[in-house]
């Protein structure tokens, strides 16, 4: 395929039908620290690891079709090209994050989403969740994101608030705030991906500059995989690692009640755990917001699976 393809190109290529909804396995890829990040901090962005081939067929899909719904705001049927499903939809390295969060046997998306704004945009987003957010300390599902182009800080790429997935909030309260402190960028190169609690607070970022790649646009796909097994410690697990020093407090910890996104961000993590009823808040110095206990000390609280020598799953 090239910047040429037409329509035609992709229909005569395509699969008679898409694995929409269709679950799959792989090896999880990450470690006890990374999970234990991705809760604190409520996302996970992993550079270029889409090859150079696949984010050229997307740009190309994206510009050929002329269906506005297609090209614009839901291109959902460019999984019936295979190339985009293994290349992208399955990415080892993707994936592998995904299954560390999701367990076994998680689903493809149903819809594909593209946030295609134009260059420049010198107007940025508002603050807000996406629609159907929920509070809850499970995580049934990822919101993950995929820049089949590289995007610069000047094209306007989303930011993150980080830990702000448990930042109680009415969308018509969020929508109102400009800059905020210690938000991060998501600006990267091609190919890349990021994954999302689904109700971290974001939004588009002004975009000062034309276009620099093939496409016009800043395409930014985005899609939602799904659990369907219950949670279980079983991504790559460090023996050496130890829950009792690891800092649960995030650095945007200072938008909420103290040491409340600490207790938020574990309750996670043992939900994930497959020990949820095991988490409890007893106050004080108590596990997580201590995380200065010296000498392989458990701290009051920590759940027994997660204390230093135990022998638990």
């Amino acid at each position: 395929m090239n910047s040429s393809s037409s329509a035609n190109d992709f229909e005569a290529t395509a699969a008679p039908t898409a694995p929409y909804g269709q679950t799959f396995d792989c090896q999880p890829s990450l470690t006890d620290r990374q999970v234990a990040d991705f809760c604190r901090e409520g996302y996970l962005i992993l550079p270029s690891v889409v090859p150079d081939d696949i984010n050229q067929m997307v740009v190309d899909y994206l510009d050929s079709v002329d269906d506005p719904v297609r090209q614009g705001t839901e291109p959902t049927p460019i999984m019936k090209q295979p190339w985009f499903v293994e290349g992208v939809l399955k990415n080892p390295q993707a994936v592998g994050a995904v299954r560390s969060l999701l367990g076994r046997n998680i689903t493809l998306p149903v819809i594909i989403s593209n946030h295609r704004g134009s260059l420049p945009n010198h107007s940025s987003g508002g603050w807000h969740r996406d629609g159907g957010t929920i509070y809850t300390h499970r995580l049934d599902y990822l919101q993950v994101f995929y820049y089949p182009e590289q995007c610069t800080p000047e094209m306007g790429p989303t930011e993150v608030l980080p830990g702000s997935h448990f930042l109680r909030a009415k969308a018509n309260m969020m929508a109102h705030y400009g800059k905020i402190d210690r938000t991060v960028s998501t600006a990267a190169p091609a190919g890349s991906i990021f994954l999302t609690v689904y109700g971290i607070w974001h939004r588009r970022t002004r975009a000062t500059v034309g276009p620099t790649g093939r496409s016009k646009f800043r395409n930014l796909l985005k899609y939602n995989y799904w659990r369907t097994t219950e949670p279980t410690r079983d991504w790559i697990i460090d023996p050496q690692f130890d829950f009792n020093s690891f800092h649960f407090i995030t650095s945007t910890g200072v938008y909420f009640e103290q040491f409340q996104n600490a207790f938020d961000a574990a309750h996670l993590f043992c939900w994930l755990c497959g020990i949820g009823d095991q988490f409890q808040r007893l106050g004080g110095q108590c596990w997580p917001i201590t995380s200065t206990v010296r000498d392989g000390t458990n701290q009051m609280g920590i759940p027994p699976a997660l204390r230093t020598g135990s022998t638990e799953d």
